[in-house]
This record gives structure tokens, C-alpha cells and sequence, in this order.
């Protein structure tokens, strides 16, 4: 449901964010919307407290605050019909490192890969430089864990159409 308070509707932000990630095995955006309660069961079931209650009162991933373990609490504590078998993949999330990257401004920094359980980031050695950063996509399955320790907050987690 839209918030189409003045306020939202004067500064523009009446519509959905299309850039919100909504829990591990989550139906379509559309389906997940129209049939969540806003309970927020699947909030106080989060083992790491990374789902937040976002626009509107629905339940989104904020990896500011933490990463997805993939526990399927929320899924097992959400009374609606919202998320997928476990079978079904979790989602298709990756991580993406932007140009302003400290390591690829030639600062010495390697917290994404520190904090990278998989391990899906690594360094690549440079000839009279700085390790750059390198995405293994395919292990990558977006958890998170590297947003909040970036210094720069220079990783987001997207959607990956062609990511298993």
C-alpha cells in the first residue's frame, strides 16, 4: 500500500521504492505487498535484526544493520502465505562495489573482504599499487555482511537476474 501522506506526496515519494529488498524467499514484490499484514512477526523473529520495518509499516532487509543469515525465522514466523519453500533459492541478490571504493582509489582497505563469510570478495595484488577488489558473483549470495563495514558505504546489494 502507498503512503500518500502530504508530506510524500509533495516531496515525490508517494510510489513503492523499487530498490527495496524484501526478506529471503519472498514472493513477487506485488504478491508479497498485497498480502502482507504488516504484523511484524517476521521483524521481532529476525535472528540478527537486519529486517527492518520500512515504507509503510512492510518488512524490508536494511544492511546497515546487519546481515541475513538465511535462518528462515521470518519465513517460519509469518502467519500470510508470503515466501517460497526453502527449496526455492533465497533470492537473487549480489553485491556490487562502486567506483568510489577506497581500495579503488588507492587507499589500502579490505573490510568488505574481512567481512565476507562465503569468501566471495578477494584482493587482487597490483604492480606498485593497491589491491583491488574482485566479485566472485557466482559465490556471492548476498547477505550483506560487507555493506555496514565499508568505510566508504561503496557496496550495495542489488538484484541479479542472471545469479543463480
Amino acid at each position: 500500500m502507498a503512503d500518500v501522506s502530504r508530506r510524500n506526496l509533495l516531496s515525490g515519494q508517494w510510489h513503492h521504492r523499487s530498490n527495496v529488498i524484501r526478506p529471503p524467499w519472498s514472493r513477487e514484490p506485488s504478491l508479497f505487498v498485497a498480502a502482507c499484514t504488516r504484523c511484524q512477526q517476521c521483524i521481532d523473529a529476525c535472528e540478527t535484526g537486519v529486517l527492518i520495518s520500512g515504507s509503510g509499516g512492510f518488512p524490508e532487509i536494511d544492511f546497515q544493520q546487519a546481515e541475513c543469515t538465511f535462518c528462515r525465522r521470518c519465513a517460519t514466523a509469518c502467519p500470510a502465505e508470503l515466501f517460497y519453500p526453502e527449496q526455492h533459492p533465497a533470492w537473487q541478490q549480489v553485491a556490487n562495489i562502486a567506483d568510489h571504493c577506497l581500495a579503488l582509489r588507492g587507499v589500502e582497505c579490505r573490510s568488505c573482504q574481512d567481512s565476507c563469510e562465503v569468501p566471495a570478495i578477494a584482493f587482487r595484488p597490483q604492480l606498485n599499487g593497491v589491491a583491488q577488489p574482485l566479485l566472485d558473483q557466482n559465490s556471492c549470495n548476498g547477505c550483506g555482511a560487507c555493506v555496514a563495514p565499508c568505510p566508504a558505504q561503496a557496496i550495495a546489494i542489488t538484484r541479479s537476474d542472471n545469479h543463480e
